[in-house]
């Protein structure tokens, strides 16, 4: 496990996008292809940026699935993550179509099949405000080995998302009452199969976040903390998000 702190949310999301993006060309120089798994939301958005631009990435053979998506709402409402992935990054890229596995309620079935045949090289997180990775609000599961399941999302968290609707502008969430119940997200164990964990966590509002996580106990009330049993995890924080770290 390493911790890296930077001075600003831009240097620790590019530092991040570099890691992630050595353990790519080294899948890519290993076994030709390489799998991915990206996160959505603020944090990830100057990590997506530089990775765009890593050179020596061959896109067309990197497969890429991402966390989670919200049941009952449209590939296109503009607080989708699969369309926010498009915008900010699928769309972008000179790789097939093909390679991006979207997240769906109609797609659990083909996405379970599909995680189990390419196992993933790097995953990039982020860290709720109630402590969860992907949709696995607490008390997250973790004990079930399905890779992706339907979940029921807390109020901490449908809060979050409106506060992120108003902060980008996008105004898809203006209350509580407009974010859905349910979401479609990866399962914890399977995050957890990853060879690599990058995660981003930045801004004041995340301190106590890192500071349970890294430092509080690893329980299933707030998940994040499990991140700590990988044996390649690398957390990436700004001078904010780690201000409450005893050990920095």
């Amino acid at each position: 496990m390493s911790v890296n702190v930077f001075s600003t949310k831009q240097e620790s999301c590019v530092a991040a996008a570099k890691r992630g993006a050595t353990h790519i060309r080294q899948a890519q120089a290993a076994r030709g292809m390489a799998n991915i798994i990206l996160a959505t939301g603020r944090s990830q958005l100057d990590m997506l940026a530089q990775l765009i631009q890593e050179p020596g990435i061959d896109w067309g053979r990197v497969n890429i699935f991402h966390l989670d998506e919200y049941i009952g709402i449209d590939k296109d409402h503009p607080e989708g993550f699969r369309r926010f992935l498009h915008d900010r990054f699928v769309d972008k890229l000179p790789c097939r179509r093909e390679n991006f596995f979207p997240v769906s309620e109609g797609a659990i079935d083909v996405l379970n099949a599909a995680i189990k045949q390419l196992p993933i090289d790097v995953a990039f997180l982020g860290v709720g405000e109630n402590g969860h990775i992907a949709f696995n609000d607490p008390p997250a599961n973790f004990d079930t080995d399905v890779p992706y399941l339907a979940v029921t999302l807390d109020d901490v968290c449908r809060q979050q998302q409106v506060d992120a609707s108003r902060q980008n502008g996008t105004n898809g969430f203006d209350h509580i009452d407009d974010v859905p119940k349910t979401a479609v997200t990866m399962s914890v164990k399977q995050i957890l199969k990853s060879r690599v964990i990058v995660n981003i966590v930045t801004g004041p509002k995340k301190a106590p976040v890192v500071r349970d996580a890294m430092e509080g106990p690893i329980t299933n009330m707030f998940p994040a903390s499990i991140l700590r049993t990988h044996k390649d995890y690398h957390m990436f924080l700004d001078t904010h998000s780690a201000s409450l770290l005893t050990n920095k």
